[in-house]
């Protein structure tokens, strides 16, 4: 009897962790920059399997549409923009972000080799992916930083990445906003650095991981391993360059050493670790989508958006202490 009953026991404790292992998860992410490079780096490094979770990572060009994906139930988790989840938000959705990887801005200003200065800009046509993303507002912050007439210049919606640096080569757009490898690209190509965009006073939550509210609060363990995946993949990338290195290759299709150097370089001091918010860019990210509301107004909005207990428990436990040893 006491034999059965302890494998009956034992039987019983697998049954979540059966459940647990055979549930896959997809995870979203909203492009090919070296800035989407965390969730590759889980799923690369196997850091996923590691912390027991099958997962599929899915491409999902758009804001708009990765938090569609989400809303309906077809991903998990989106790692993306955190504009476009607050948005969701004001429209009734529980999206909820619990994760941050980039508090600023992760673009250079890349130029025409006539602009030498900030001063230079005026009456240039800068090229951004479109209104209202973080690209419009790194120019937007950037301009008032240098104290530049938003009227002084002309934003251009002029496509993704690649796009933008074929209407730089035409000269279609004088500047535009970019990151590795592009950046790397468009020096070989012969354009200038104007700036490092990260360097800007303006915090701004780029990137972040977003998951439903009713998923979060069913699968609390689900998500609590995702975390530790993704925060031990930042790690990775901010403290391994071989690692890193393999991982940029792989995703960015690349061999060129020096796109991927400049790729490793640019974003190991620009993740944040541990992966939390700022507070002050979460706000900045409300105040963009109701503006001139009270402060306060913007202060609950960015609260209610962030959910981050599960990096607070991880925190208690020693977790990202003990990946920093």
């Amino acid at each position: 009897m006491t034999v059965t009953r302890s494998i009956l026991s034992a039987l019983f404790l697998l049954v979540p962790l059966v459940a647990f292992a055979t549930e896959r998860y997809a995870i979203s992410y909203g492009g090919i920059s070296g800035y989407q490079a965390p969730v590759w780096a889980a799923a690369d490094l196997r850091l996923f399997e590691k912390y027991g979770l099958d997962t599929d990572l899915v491409l999902v060009l758009g804001a708009a549409r990765g938090m569609q994906a989400l809303i309906s139930g077809s991903t998990h988790f989106h790692q993306g923009d955190a504009t476009a989840a607050i948005n969701t938000r004001l429209q009734g959705s529980d999206l909820v972000i619990v994760a941050g990887l980039l508090n600023r801005f992760p673009f250079s200003m890349v130029v025409q080799k006539s602009i030498r200065h900030p001063a230079d800009l005026a009456g240039k046509k800068i090229g951004i992916v479109n209104f209202g993303g973080s690209n419009e507002l790194a120019v937007i912050s950037a301009l008032r930083e240098w104290n530049i007439s938003r009227q002084s210049i002309t934003l251009l919606p002029s496509g993704g990445a690649s796009s933008r640096l074929v209407a730089l080569s035409t000269g279609a757009i004088d500047a535009t906003v970019l990151a590795p490898p592009e950046t790397t690209k468009a020096k070989q190509m012969g354009f200038s650095i104007l700036a490092d965009l990260s360097e800007l006073k303006a915090r701004f939550p780029v990137n972040v991981i977003v998951t439903r509210r009713a998923f979060l609060e069913k699968n609390r363990a689900v998500v609590k391993q995702f975390l530790k995946a993704f925060s031990e993949s930042v790690h990775a990338l901010v403290n391994d360059r071989r690692k890193a290195l393999a991982v940029y290759a792989k995703r960015l299709k690349q061999q060129d050493a020096a796109v991927l150097n400049d790729s490793v370089d640019f974003f190991a001091g620009k993740f944040s670790f541990p992966p939390r918010v700022d507070s002050q860019g979460l706000e900045n990210a409300a105040a963009v989508l109701v503006k001139n509301a009270p402060v306060a107004r913007v202060k609950t909005l960015a609260s209610e958006a962030r959910d981050e207990t599960l990096l607070d428990e991880l925190e208690t436990e020693g977790f990202f202490k003990k990946l920093a040893r």
